[in-house]
């Protein structure tokens, strides 16, 4: 038994344990914890999602000899067939490269279920699945808060904080992502749900993001910003880089706030540092890290607009 097979299944004992009782069916069982053994395992409601991390090094000599013993341990470690182990290596992204171009046409979905409500999940077409596990902590935050408040989400990927906004209560949510194939996929995981896919309260919109935020006139009392480290959509006509443009994009976003209302900024840039003239109320890293992450994935932030000043009648 290797080393890597040891330390998953001591892991495992602990973690479905923890998730029966939190009512998870995905989370990370194996978070990169031994640095010879770059690799993260997740558990996808029977299925295993892994991604590698390898060094350069690595990369060069070829990472088949370690994938082939991961792969083997996780089937014996976990007792799942290989067929339902879907195997990926993040590779750093050049300026001009797609982040989220398809990798595959299998079609491996599976619904997974998360403080009571359920995502589709997509474990062999992209590099990532549909759902960041990590921000599963903020989720339950904007969950918690979202009851009768007008919700933003924006870069809203496949819209999961948006169905936590709506399950929590929230009288508006509106959705903005550029791409077509996430906004629709947004509109299953509110049908999963039980809701509408959309409604005039409840809006999914495919529009270039910088743009709408830009010229939009509407406030909202809660606003979710997770955008990507960069990118160069030709759709979207410019180049956004999230260290960079920060500045331009919290306080265009904080512009849109109702007094008193709310922004959580996140960014998983983990070489981000937060412009000194913004003022955050606080930073909520790492308690937004949930417990089956051992590193620091992302860095997210809580701003709030003034609150109206109350006068004397």
């Amino acid at each position: 038994m290797s080393d890597f097979e040891n330390r998953l299944k001591k892991n495992a004992k602990h973690r479905f344990a923890w998730a029966k009782r939190q009512g998870l069916t995905a989370f990370r069982l194996y978070d990169l914890d031994m640095p010879e053994w770059p690799v993260a395992v997740d558990w996808y409601a029977g299925s295993v999602h892994v991604m590698e991390f390898p060094s350069r090094r690595k990369l060069r000599d070829g990472l088949e000899p370690m994938r082939a013993e991961v792969r083997r341990s996780i089937a014996s470690a976990l007792s799942v067939t290989f067929d339902s182990i879907f195997m990926k290596t993040h590779e750093p992204k050049a300026w001009g490269e797609a982040q989220y171009d398809k990798v595959s046409s299998t079609e491996k979905i599976v619904v997974v279920e998360e403080n009571g409500l359920k995502f589709e999940c997509n474990l062999s077409d992209y590099l990532d699945t549909g759902l960041f596990l990590d921000h599963r902590q903020t989720r339950a935050r904007v969950k918690a808060e979202s009851k009768g408040k007008r919700v933003l989400n924006l870069f809203a990927y496949t819209g999961s904080f948006s169905v936590h906004a709506r399950a929590g209560g929230a009288s508006e949510t509106t959705t903005v992502d550029l791409s077509k194939t996430y906004c629709e996929w947004a509109q299953r995981n509110f049908a999963l749900n039980g809701f509408e896919p959309e409604s005039r309260a409840h809006r999914v919109l495919r529009d270039d993001v910088l743009a709408w935020l830009e010229n939009t006139k509407e406030r909202f009392e809660l606003i979710v910003l997770d955008p990507p480290s960069f990118s160069t959509s030709k759709k979207m006509g410019r180049r956004f880089e999230v260290q960079r443009d920060q500045r331009w994009l919290i306080d265009t976003a904080c512009s849109k706030l109702s007094p008193g209302g709310e922004l959580y900024f996140s960014t998983n840039y983990l070489e981000f540092e937060l412009d000194d003239s913004l003022k955050p109320v606080e930073e909520l890293t790492p308690r937004s890290i949930p417990e089956d992450f051992r590193r620091t994935v992302h860095r997210c932030w809580r701003f709030t607009a003034a609150a109206p000043v109350a006068t004397r009648a």
